[in-house]
């Protein structure tokens, strides 16, 4: 018989997508193991668990050497553990800790544990790694960002992420056949108007307003014929360009509007673009917008920032009724264990649920199986560009050829 009990447990500084420093953990029992490389956000809820970094001349201050010592701590606690139990696993970890935001030992330090710890439980159990999560799998809609804005690039737009939404592929492949084509057609047009083309942190290009992004976007869709097939979505990150000492949004350069006109402003895009989906329209703790908005509009109203991957947080905001798609990081609250936990909890209050990957991300492509594994139904990916980025969508064309697993619908 297999022994499931965990052995000794590794880690190592790697790079992420913006070349900062991360942590790659690795978890053994006597036969198998497993890793994973957690992600980092540049645009951070202040509800997040906590990253630790060294703070030293050492990478600009961003190293993880520190983190990764605690790893050291973790794996005295772990050893002789069964790796296929992923509660005790990570609640060891929490205890360990001992802080709500895990700040002692690191949000980064113990997600990559949490997360080697169930790839190795797959792999000692022969399984794919969604099949671990024990739900009705099926493929995600892929949330393609194309325009970055915001903190993911070096330009004028306020509003982060401008993406396009397959809604009406038959299969996961088919939407990323209509995704490369439409990204392909936005990026000669981009490159006609401009002569130069620049990518974001998350593989989108670059432009300088909201109108100009949707404009593009929307004569990229009518190029490949897809008016029927490809709708939009925006991430504003309006946390980014809130002010709170005026207690308004600079939503472009030199425009200030209060949250009442914003929602005015939202509500004209919406109409004249046919967008499905708002993520972060307004501040993490400006909840009468978010109320209003939510009365106001008949779209999908993600909750990212607001939310924070937090049952607490998530539980509030079901109860106000602020939004209703919860946006699911797991290195927002730094175990698998709880970010299962906010996926249920969303789910029960009937609240659609995205996974979603980072800007600083690597090639790990564990969120593609827990979409999958959890059938959250959508996916948040970055432009079909860059290694980290396209890492994620071939698992998922793995995935779909190697099982009959069915493609979400919106």
């Amino acid at each position: 018989m297999v022994d499931p009990k965990i052995v000794k447990i590794k880690a190592l500084q790697v790079l992420d997508s913006r070349g900062n420093p991360t942590i790659q953990a690795e978890v053994y029992t006597k036969e198998f193991s497993g890793s994973a490389i957690v992600p980092s956000g540049m645009s951070k809820s202040q509800y997040e668990a906590k990253e630790l970094r060294d703070n030293t001349k050492i990478y600009h201050g961003l190293s993880v050497l520190k983190a990764i010592n605690n790893i050291t701590k973790i794996s005295k606690v772990l050893i002789g553990k069964d790796v296929r139990n992923q509660e005790i696993i990570d609640n060891s970890m929490i205890k360990l800790d001992g802080t709500e935001d895990k700040s002692n030992l690191g949000g980064n330090a113990i997600l990559a544990v949490s997360l080697a710890a169930a790839r190795c439980s797959a792999n000692l159990q022969n399984k794919d790694l969604y099949k671990l999560f024990n739900k009705k799998a099926k493929l995600p809609i892929p949330f393609t960002n194309v325009i970055n804005g915001g903190k993911h690039a070096s330009n004028d737009l306020k509003l982060q992420e401008f993406m396009i939404v397959p809604v009406n592929a038959k299969s996961f492949s088919q939407a990323t056949q209509m995704i490369v084509e439409t990204y392909q057609s936005l990026k000669n047009l981009i490159h006609l108007k401009y002569a130069n083309v620049n990518v974001g942190d998350e593989g989108g290009f670059s432009v300088n307003s909201a109108e100009e992004a949707l404009n593009l976007i929307q004569k990229s869709i009518e190029l490949n014929s897809y008016e029927k097939n490809i709708k939009i979505a925006i991430d504003a990150a309006a946390s980014e360009f809130y002010n709170s000492k005026k207690n308004n949004y600079e939503v472009e350069a030199n425009k200030e509007l209060t949250k009442y006109t914003l929602i005015d402003y939202y509500s004209n895009l919406i109409k004249n673009y046919k967008i499905i989906s708002i993520e972060d329209p307004f501040d993490q703790n400006d909840f009468a917008a978010w109320q209003e908005f939510n009365k106001k509009v008949k779209i999908q109203l993600v909750a990212d920032d607001l939310t924070s991957t937090n049952p607490k947080r998530i539980q509030e905001a079901t109860k106000e009724k602020l939004a209703n798609c919860l946006l699911l990081k797991p290195n927002q609250i730094g175990t698998l264990t709880e970010s299962i936990e906010a996926f249920n909890l969303a789910s029960k209050e009937k609240w659609n649920c995205m996974i979603s990957h980072r800007s600083g991300d690597s090639e790990d492509t564990f969120i593609a199986d827990l979409a999958v594994g959890l059938g959250t139904g959508q996916i948040k990916l970055g432009a079909p560009c860059r290694g980290e980025r396209t890492a994620k969508y071939n698992r998922l064309l793995k995935i779909e050829e190697e099982s009959n697993l069915k493609y979400s619908k919106f």
